[in-house]
């Protein structure tokens, strides 16, 4: 399920039933849904007296453009229609014109799979009904500015039904999906991908928030007020995740998130009574949600409008919509699991056409019409946007520091000078556990960066993940800035990539055990796909944890972490090189961190580590080899960099030449130059020891064929963390005793 929809909430409602004594102020146009409000003349200037003119949500004024439609929908619905009939009655015109659009909306759907010899059309059949009208009566949005910071979301949660949204997009006028796009599905290079990806095809979307509403808002204007639409299949609903995600939204009665179960009765196995007997509905009204349910099997468009129209007055919770649907619809696989993915044969094809009058239009035919339809609603958000400019100029003038802060987030959040707030440590301070080191930053940077926002899976304490005097996210205080996401990694990292990819500048923090990402990893590796910066803070990083024992002691998880492409992965060895990680971490808008932490203290504070070299990954800690090439380099991470070094120290005092590197960061070492590759890791020096207490995976490539790999290659041992390192062979003894070894041979 598409969590990072989650962060939501409005102030002040966007809908209202009608203008009163108390609301007389505000303007409201009669479209589809016939509520939305466009404009306020409060909420530009107080001492202004003018409104902007109501936009109109229809044509049919235009004689000659109704005419058109008339002859279209005589050729469609000829039992349905008369010219005499439809003169005055413009809303059940509006039926049959709607109706048409979801004809087109299918039949393009069709087309595409068939040229693309792939791609899945059950779910996009089924509910094209929902995402015709989403887009051309619902949603606000500007296709001219996809990124326009106040447009509603819609997220699709449900990935397969990606054509569904490609072909709206297309229609309602995004550049990003023309008909070539749709004619190139699923081929490689193409912006429609099998699933959608935000980073490639502008309109698709993973995110909407809250927190700035709460922060930014004023009682005379409100610069957030965004809506976010979600759907969801049968597999969301099956899936843990929408578990977590749907209890939190509840929790903090996010009212403005609407989610919209496709609920058609099949996953790709079969019918859902092979394993999903629940009642979905029952379930998200238990956990707080508003849930509605209608029936769109036989395309009565008018339901699905009632239900948005409850879920906008909703002030307290979240809306789940139940729509029944049938999917592959107008397929002679309609119904079944086969309508889930693959092409059409030629009969079908042509009953389909048969169906919906469509036999004399050649493949990825678009009614002109609908094209201007659809830009009704296009022209409407463009018009939407310039208000909301004209609001933010309001804003501007009444709120000038709030204003200042607000323009500051929306350009990145990243103020000047604030890599200057990190602290840095001498090797004659007290030592402490790389959490503890994090924890200062983290609270540093809170006070430079208005952005900075994040939380624990209930675990604030132990991951030192706690921005003091910041206050708590939650129902009764939206401006907090500590999300406690109970025990949650999941939902907390699709929540986390939300935030980052919002647009408002917030930069999220998700904290928990290193041992836990495994449980998060899905959304760490969408947050390295969707180029969502997230910093993720992993303590109790090692058997070095202790005696928590090895259900809680991570071996494989750095590897797999750093299997994750674009990823970065850092394992600070103090604190200054946490402060390093950290630099990197918020510097980066568009690629997400791991900064893995140990619980326990540091045996030492490594003199040589600089937070500045982090930047490049890995680095020369120490090195007493003068013009001459080290015999052995010593490699680390972590808390095991002071066991290289101390080691180090010892072999010196016997005659040897040996380096010490700290390789803080594998994937930016990769990315430096080889030149300064071959300066930390000479070529000539074959006698390498890489020390980490952690999986060995990987680290063959630093040390080379003759060089030795110390790592844990079983699942940890309870017990105190000294004993743990030294049934493992991570004391300063034996790492002598290895590199003494190679230096033999």
């Amino acid at each position: 399920m598409a969590i990072s929809s989650l962060l939501l909430r409005p102030c002040p409602p966007i809908l209202s039933t009608k203008p009163t004594a108390e609301n007389s102020h505000r303007c409201y146009t009669s479209n589809r849904l016939g509520l939305r409000c466009l404009t306020c003349k409060n909420s530009l200037r107080k001492e202004t007296a003018e409104t902007s003119p109501p936009i109109s949500a229809t044509l049919f004024s235009d004689s000659e453009y109704k005419h058109s439609w008339l002859e279209e929908l005589k050729r469609a619905y000829p039992s349905e229609i008369s010219s005499q009939q439809w003169e005055n009655d413009d809303e059940r015109f509006r039926e049959l014109v709607d109706k048409r659009g979801v004809d087109n909306v299918r039949m393009l759907i069709v087309d595409s799979v068939n040229h693309a010899k792939a791609g899945h059309p059950g779910m996009a059949l089924g509910m094209a009904e929902v995402g015709y009208f989403l887009y051309r009566h619902a949603m606000r949005y500007n296709p001219r500015n996809p990124k326009w910071f106040n447009r509603d979301r819609f997220v699709l949660s449900a990935g397969h039904g990606c054509l569904l949204q490609y072909v709206c997009l297309h229609l309602a006028g995004f550049q990003s999906v023309q008909i070539e796009d749709l004619k190139r599905l699923t081929k490689l290079g193409s912006r429609t991908p099998g699933h959608p990806e935000n980073t490639i095809t502008d309109g698709i979307e993973v995110t909407t928030e809250a927190h700035l509403a709460a922060r930014f808002n004023k009682p005379d204007v409100a610069i957030v007020d965004h809506r976010t639409y979600c759907i969801m299949g049968d597999g969301c609903a099956m899936e843990g995740i929408s578990h977590e995600a749907a209890s939190l939204a509840a929790h903090w009665k996010l009212n403005k998130l609407t989610l919209i179960y496709d609920d058609n009765h099949n996953t790709i196995d079969g019918s859902t009574d092979l394993a999903f007997s629940e009642d979905i509905s029952a379930r998200f009204q238990a956990l707080g949600w508003k849930t509605i349910t209608v029936d769109l099997r036989n395309g009565e468009l008018k339901l699905f409008e009632n239900a948005l129209l409850s879920a906008y007055g909703e002030t307290e919770k979240p809306t789940f919509i139940r729509v029944k649907t049938t999917i592959g619809k107008l397929s002679k696989k309609e119904g079944t699991s086969k309508a889930h993915h693959g092409t059409f044969d030629e009969d079908d094809v042509k009953q389909m056409k048969q169906k919906v009058k469509w036999e004399n239009q050649q493949p990825f035919h678009v009614i002109p019409m609908i094209y201007r339809e659809m830009q009704i609603q296009a022209d409407q958000g463009e018009k939407l946007e310039a208000m909301w400019t004209s609001k933010l100029h309001y804003y501007q003038t009444a709120y000038p520091e709030e204003a200042a802060e607000f323009n500051a987030l929306l350009h990145g959040g990243l103020v000047p000078g604030w890599e200057s707030s990190l602290p840095q440590w001498s090797i004659t301070d007290p030592v402490d556990a790389t959490r503890g080191y994090s924890e200062k930053c983290l609270n540093q940077l809170a006070k430079v960066l208005p952005g900075l926002i994040g939380g624990s899976a209930d675990l604030a304490s132990s991951n030192k993940a706690y921005l003091h005097d910041c206050g708590d996210f939650q129902r009764q205080n939206y401006k907090g800035r500590n999300i406690r996401y109970g025990v949650r990694e999941h939902a907390m990292g699709g929540i986390s990539n939300g935030i980052a990819l919002h647009g408002g500048g917030l930069i999220p923090f998700a904290a928990t055990f290193l041992i836990f990402s495994d449980y998060m990893k899905n959304s760490i590796r969408l947050s390295a796909l969707s180029h969502a910066a997230v910093t993720y803070i992993m303590t109790h990083d090692s058997i070095g944890l202790g005696e928590d024992g090895p259900t809680h002691q991570p071996v494989e998880q750095l590897a797999g972490l750093r299997a994750i492409p674009r990823l970065l992965v850092f394992r600070p060895a103090d604190g200054n090189e946490t402060a390093g990680a950290y630099k990197v971490a918020v510097a980066n808008r568009d690629v997400p961190s791991v900064i893995a932490l140990s619980r326990q203290k540091l045996a030492a504070n490594v003199e040589g580590t600089s937070s500045d070299a982090v930047e490049r990954g890995g680095y020369i800690v120490s090195d007493n080899c003068g013009e001459e090439l080290p015999e052995i380099i010593l490699i680390s991470t972590g808390s095991e960099l002071c066991l290289c070094e101390a080691s180090a120290n010892l072999l010196r005092k016997e005659g040897r030449r040996v380096r010490v590197v700290s390789l803080v960061c594998w994937r930016l070492f990769d990315r430096q130059p080889q030149e300064y590759k071959e300066a930390v890791l000479p070529s000539g020096v074959s006698k390498r020891l890489s020390v980490e207490a952690g999986s060995p995976l990987g680290w063959r490539e630093y040390v080379g064929e003759k060089g030795s790999v110390l790592g844990v290659e079983e699942f940890g041992a309870s017990g105190a963390y000294l004993d743990a390192f030294k049934k493992y062979g991570f004391t300063e003894e034996n790492v002598t005793r290895i590199a003494k070894s190679l230096l033999s041979c």
